[in-house]
């Protein structure tokens, strides 16, 4: 049986979710034989721009990057990004506490019980470190130093280093537009004033720019941002607020100059009414200041943000207005919404570009025919909602494990009811240190234990199979794993000069062979 295809994709809206989706897509569907299939038209209006901040990453973006044909030394330079090894949390837990949550495992296991559960019986006795310790995750990026992993050296922490990327969004955005463009996706600039549907079945036909033009399209890609021109503004997807679990709904961003060392992480620093990050680039520092405007006015906010700067800011704040939650369906006939579009869940772990690439991925594995089976949406949407969720109970796990009271906005998120999923988890965990992972969740359990234990939910007990080995043999496993961490990372160059070594690497990589 012969099945039509969905000839014309157009994608409404550019930015890093239109470029992304426009490079893969390109990629993928264009290549070899596939313009006789297919054409890529994305529409985008220079007057609207994008949010355009430095952005932090999780690793899944190297997958990505790497099925576009891009290295890591040429995505470096196009985007003036840098190394990220995780996140430093700053007054979270209570005011002067921090921990680190950084990208990997934390130890090793033993008689295949995680090793958290025999860090707590190391600290019931009083002999455990500092968990972050037992981490390069955590250690190397404290003290400013960076490789990338070494899979040659299979028994030694050096192979187990997890990294990501802060980068410029913009830059990143303009980078896949020039690869997308030359594999053959046609941009057309302009706004679009009306959406025009096909009278039978309700899906969209095209879409008229202001100046007249029309552009036809069989399946339309929404990554028009908040505005959700066709996902909501046409076809009502409707949206699940979740601001009574994640109660900001405002950013400020600002950059600064750079200033030494050149740190592989972010800082997400907790304030009276949200949280600022700090994002190192090559060039310059993103900042921004998240925030409750229930709980403090922009005034005040940008006010905060400024004198938390660590150099001379480069510009004005500039506001950013959202809401928490999600389109009840992501994908409504010809239509799936990609990027902030589709829902936002605020960038505390450094969610949205990877939500952006799952999407991507999502729908190259579900790509309809001419037909839209409606078995394929629904799995589309149930796997959207599904990865938003879980991502959004590990957001609202920071706020809610908090003991501060120095603030309203704080007392509202340490008494706030919070979704059962999250109740669960935090309830397993606090009984025998137990983490239940459900499919495959985006965060695993090292992210889940170092967030729980680095904000003070410290379990009633532990494996009780932790009390079959002596004692003192635990602690020398675990001073042993210390003791090679800490001798991996004084092997390990600054990351500044890790990062200078890769600016001047030979281009030898746009043939598409990955660093």
């Amino acid at each position: 049986m012969s099945l039509n295809h969905l000839r014309r994709i157009v994608i409404v809206g550019g930015g890093s979710a239109g470029w992304m989706a426009a490079a893969a897509l390109s990629r993928l569907l264009l290549r070899d034989n596939g313009r006789e299939h297919w054409t890529i038209a994305l529409i985008e209006s220079e007057e609207i721009g994008t949010v355009g901040v430095g952005e932090g990453t999780i690793p899944a973006i190297k997958a990505f990057n790497t099925a576009l044909g891009i290295s890591e030394d040429e995505f470096l330079r196009e985007t003036k990004g840098t190394f990220k090894l995780g996140i430093e949390f700053a007054d979270w837990s209570a005011l002067g506490s921090k921990y680190f949550h950084g990208f990997g495992d934390v130890g090793q296991p033993i008689d295949g019980i995680t090793f958290h559960h025999y860090w707590l019986r190391l600290r019931k006795a009083g002999l455990a470190h500092d968990y972050g310790d037992y981490s390069i995750n955590s250690v190397a990026p404290l003290q400013g130093r960076f490789m990338r992993p070494r899979p040659d050296m299979a028994r030694s922490p050096l192979s187990e280093i997890g990294h990501a990327f802060h980068f410029d969004a913009s830059l990143y955005g303009a980078f896949l537009r020039k690869r997308a463009e030359q594999q053959g996706v046609t941009r057309t600039e302009g706004r679009i004033e009306e959406v025009l549907r096909h009278p039978q079945n309700g899906n969209i036909a095209s879409v008229r720019l202001t100046d007249g033009r029309v552009v036809d399209g069989d399946f339309f890609i929404d990554c028009s941002g908040m505005r959700a021109l066709l996902i909501e503004q046409t076809f009502q997807a409707g949206f699940e607020d979740w601001s009574h679990w994640l109660p900001c709904d405002r950013a400020l961003a600002v950059p600064s100059e750079s200033t030494a060392p050149l740190l592989p992480y972010t800082r997400a620093s907790a304030r009276s009414a949200g949280w600022q990050w700090r994002i190192p680039l090559q060039h310059r520092i993103g900042n921004g200041h998240v925030y409750s405007s229930q709980f403090m006015h922009d005034g005040e906010a940008s006010d905060v943000l400024m004198r938390n700067l660590d150099g001379k800011a480069l510009a004005e704040p500039r506001l950013i207005h959202f809401a928490a939650g999600r389109r009840k369906r992501a994908w409504i006939g010809n239509c799936v919404a990609i990027g902030l579009s589709s829902g936002f869940v605020e960038p505390l772990e450094s969610t949205s570009i990877h939500l952006v690439q799952l999407a991507i991925t999502r729908l190259m594995n579900l790509f309809p025919h001419a037909g839209l089976d409606a078995a394929d949406i629904a799995a589309y949407n149930r796997q959207t909602e599904f990865d938003l969720e879980r991502i959004r109970d590990f957001i609202v796990l920071h706020y809610k494990l908090t003991t501060r009271t120095d603030s309203p906005f704080w007392n509202y998120c340490r008494q706030m009811p919070i979704p059962d999923s999250l109740t669960e988890k935090m309830e397993l965990f606090a009984s025998n240190a137990r983490i239940d992972l459900v499919d495959v969740e985006l965060f695993r359990e090292p992210s889940w234990a170092q967030v729980m234990l680095g904000q003070g939910l410290l379990p009633k007990a532990y494996h009780p199979l932790c009390d079959v080995r002596p004692l003192s043999q635990v602690q020398e496993f675990a001073d042993d794993i210390r003791q090679v961490v800490q001798r991996c990372v004084a092997s390990m160059p600054m990351h500044q000069d890790f990062l200078a070594a890769c600016r001047q690497a030979e281009p030898a990589e746009r043939a598409g062979v990955p660093a």
